[in-house]
């Protein structure tokens, strides 16, 4: 009998990667973060990681449930929203306001959008920029890391910003023994888990060089002009989430561009936003609102820098 020919629009191109097995390398590619948070924050860290990726799974499985959709929990990428929401939560989040943050993550950021690979935003980033915006007092409350003295402190970007405190210590900054959110304080971890993925391939170099390199750049240019105002260029990608953004948020192949110009657009993009707002803005911090700012803008990058085909 002869076999059945299947006839199929293009691209007839496959991988042999698949959806689970992407999570999966990024689920390993942030255990050096996560032992890190669960180091620094111990039980605090533990619960609010506990509560996000469970939350998540619950929140999904319900959600698709109650649509009559697919349940797809078994994918792994409602577990990697937990744990870069969880990564992006302050230690001291109350649980209940974590469980908020993961309903609007999976909920208005992923299902409503059509699931995953239909989604705009980046779930966890959309689900923290509305607890940034319902609870600011919750979101900005820092507790240093057990090592320090256990009280509540400033994160080095608030000291610097609005403190202009520049004696900063770079080790702790390098291994994670300051205060912040769970997965951004240490820039050690985040790098060991960025090469993973860069050797794995599972995220593209070309928006984490755009973006690094556009911070540095800015910040080359205004540590020159004034250097007892603003800190040094390592400063600024060793401290705050911008190691976390670049690596793990800013690449995630659903809210990014599909064409080798857009994510070098992308990046830099968010480079600029993130030290506009550092730099000029009100807030300490804009990595989360650079990278969702040019995830609105991704359809618009990728039809403008869409290559021609062959003849036309």
């Amino acid at each position: 009998m002869p076999e059945k020919l299947y006839i199929s629009p293009s691209p007839h191109i496959f991988e042999n990667q698949s959806t689970p097995g992407m999570m999966k390398d990024v689920i390993i590619a942030l255990t050096p973060a996560i032992f890190a948070a669960l180091y620094f924050f111990r039980g605090k860290a533990l619960i609010l990681l506990l509560v996000s990726v469970g939350s998540c799974l619950v929140f999904e499985a319900a959600i698709q449930f109650l649509m009559k959709k697919k349940v797809t929990v078994f994918d792994r990428s409602a577990i990697v929203t937990g744990i870069l929401l969880a990564m992006v939560m302050p230690p001291s989040l109350p649980v209940w306001a974590c469980m908020l943050g993961c309903l609007i993550a999976i909920g208005l950021a992923k299902q409503l959008f059509g699931g995953l690979g239909s989604n705009i935003f980046n779930p966890a980033l959309l689900g923290r920029a509305f607890l940034m915006a319902a609870f600011p007092v919750f979101m900005t409350r820092w507790n240093m890391p057990v090592t320090l003295d256990a009280v509540t402190g400033a994160t080095p970007l608030e000291l610097v910003k609005f403190g202009h405190n520049l004696d900063v210590n770079y080790w702790n900054l390098f291994i994670g023994n300051v205060s912040g959110s769970l997965g951004e304080t240490s820039a050690l971890a985040l790098i060991i888990g960025g090469v993973y993925l860069l050797i794995k391939k599972v995220i593209d170099w070309r928006i984490p060089l755009a973006y690094v390199g556009m911070v540095l750049f800015i910040n080359f240019i205004t540590n020159s002009v004034a250097p007892e105002t603003y800190a040094g260029p390592l400063f600024h990608i060793a401290t705050g989430g911008l190691l976390l953004g670049a690596l793990f948020m800013a690449t995630d192949p659903v809210t990014c561009p599909v064409t080798k110009t857009g994510r070098w657009i992308f990046g830099a993009g968010c480079g600029l936003i993130t030290m506009i707002i550092r730099i000029w803005g009100g807030l300490p911090e804009g990595v989360m609102y650079s990278i969702l700012l040019m995830n609105a803008i991704t359809p618009i990058l990728n039809r403008v820098t869409r290559p021609r085909r062959y003849g036309t």
